[in-house]
């Protein structure tokens, strides 16, 4: 089955929609969706958006908290561009129906977070992505140029690679014609044929045993990007969030935002001492990196499985009325926030690296775009300042709409693209051997590729890999097409990356932390 459409968009997350609500106007928009429309990494997010608002803060100061958490190796361009343009960004998000907290005066109600040198963190209480999903869902479902398909696994970028060999073998310059995806409730394989394509798929969280991303965050349109030879950088750069709860078993793991650090809130040891000034002058809001990695070197030193966050001398009132979801969450599970300190522990947040993209969220390949946590703008460098994310998905899938609905008139849909092939594949019923290998995958991550690595772990974790690798290749090659299968392979392929790029990092810097290159190499 083929359709044809002006923009397609993986990813039904703020970064897709924000794409997709631009550039309806000028044509058709289908918008693909991995599991419900809502269920997507903005949804989870509860801190906040960063943008400037008021004096005293202004954008030098905010351009230089970017730089200094990213430990300077971000873009400087890029990082001007999505500070420079993120009030104008925030304004947009409200007159679309967002509703950021505000003062009594009017005034937007703004947080600070962890390296953030004033209060620049817009918010809803604690679910700010969740009322952010709100507003765009709604607003896409009532477009009548957008398509929204959930439930749809997109398998694979249709470049002239899919084309005859001799197409291929003459061709330097790579294009994007759509993709392949799949009815997960059928279990049919589509060609959706495109003139421009969005990848706004999210990220790879999943690749690691505890991680606050959610379960469709397996790596899929980085591995996609990646079989289609886009380029891709700076994925050892991957994200802890040094607070998730500490509930063994749970997945994800619920995120303890660091807007209760912001409140007041302090990291401390089971014997309730605090420990964060020693890592760093500015305590349990440092830098994210510096806090994972203090926690996990807190953790070697007691034996402990986890360290406490104490929110018992914030008000009650303060609690309820900013952060009444961390306040349910941890109750549900027997503990009063307001009477006992949470247990936490880091877990796999966020992907500061991806598919690179130039200022208008265009990839190497032409007529794919990208833009959110899949792609590497620049923005964040070494390391993500908090609350830059959603700012950098407004920023970028403004900016790519624009690009695209001027290139979407000179593009001609590919006519010869042929059907998804599956002769010869078979239906196959050893699901114990998927489910295996995601958590040998899952635990070789987690043991060699996390918040503190050295040249030998990582060299185990690629012989390992390699062996997962042609296994898992063997038996997509033989299977009949199932969602399992196909997000097993693109974890490996993701996690190769990730491996390979943390092997060619011989430097500790901002995320990449490793034990053969203790100093800090600053650039």
């Amino acid at each position: 089955m083929k359709r044809k459409v002006d923009f397609l968009v993986i990813g039904s997350g703020s970064a897709g929609l924000i794409y997709a609500l631009k550039v309806a106007p000028f044509g058709k928009v289908l918008v693909l969706s991995k599991s419900d429309m809502d269920y997507t990494a903005t949804s989870f997010a509860q801190g906040g958006v960063a943008a400037v608002m008021y004096s005293p803060d202004n954008y030098e100061k905010h351009i230089e908290d970017t730089l200094k958490a990213g430990s300077g190796i971000n873009d400087k361009e890029i990082v001007r561009i999505t500070i420079t343009e993120s009030t104008e960004r925030i304004k947009e998000l409200v007159a679309w129906g967002t509703q950021f907290d505000k003062e009594k005066s009017g005034k937007f109600s703004l947080a600070r977070e962890g390296g953030h040198s004033e209060f620049r963190i817009l918010h809803h209480q604690d679910n700010t992505g969740f009322e952010i999903q709100r507003a765009l869902s709604k607003k896409a479902r009532q477009h009548p140029n957008i398509e929204i398909l959930e439930n749809y696994f997109a398998i694979d970028l249709i470049t002239q690679h899919h084309l005859n060999e001799e197409v291929n073998r003459r061709r330097t310059d790579i294009q994007c014609y759509g993709a392949y995806v799949m009815n997960m409730k059928t279990s049919q394989v589509e060609t959706i044929l495109a003139k421009v394509t969005m990848v706004a798929s999210g990220g790879m969280g999943n690749i690691y045993q505890t991680t606050t991303n959610p379960l469709v965050a397996t790596g899929d349109g980085l591995a996609m990007a990646y079989r289609a030879k886009a380029h891709l950088e700076n994925l050892e750069f991957v994200q802890f969030h040094p607070t998730s709860l500490y509930n063994p078993g749970e997945k994800p793991s619920f995120l303890i935002t660091e807007a209760l650090r912001g409140a007041g809130a302090i990291l401390k040891t089971r014997k309730e001492k605090e420990f964060m000034k020693k890592y760093h002058e500015l305590g349990s809001l440092a830098p994210r990196d510096i806090v994972a990695r203090a926690i996990d070197n807190e953790m070697k030193l007691s034996g402990d499985d986890f360290v406490f966050l104490d929110a018992r001398h914030i008000s009650k009132h303060e609690i309820l009325h900013h952060f009444p979801t961390v306040y349910a969450k941890c109750l549900s599970i027997g503990i009063d926030i307001t009477k006992e300190m949470i247990p936490v522990v880091p877990a796999a947040h966020y992907s500061c690296g991806g598919i690179k993209t130039d200022q208008n969220g265009k990839t190497s390949i032409h007529n794919l775009y990208a833009s959110g946590e899949v792609a590497c703008t620049g923005l964040h460098g070494a390391n993500r300042l908090a609350s830059n994310s959603l700012l950098e998905a407004g920023v970028f899938s403004h900016r790519a709409a624009l690009d695209a609905v001027e290139a979407v008139k000179n593009i001609k849909f590919m006519e010869i693209v042929p059907e998804w092939d599956a002769e010869g594949r078979i239906l196959n019923e050893e699901m114990i051997l998927i489910t295996q290998s995601k958590k040998e995958l899952q635990a070789i991550m987690s043991s060699y590729v996390g918040i503190v690595r050295s040249n030998l772990r990582l060299k185990r974790a690629f012989d390992r890999l390699e062996i997962l690798y042609k296994e898992t290749e063997d038996l997509y090659d033989k299977s009949i097409i199932s969602k399992d299968i196909c997000e097993l392979r693109n974890m490996i392929n993701v996690s190769y990356l990730v491996i390979k790029m943390a092997m060619n990092r011989k430097e500790s810097v901002g995320l990449h932390y490793s034990i053969d290159y203790p100093e800090q190499k600053k650039k």
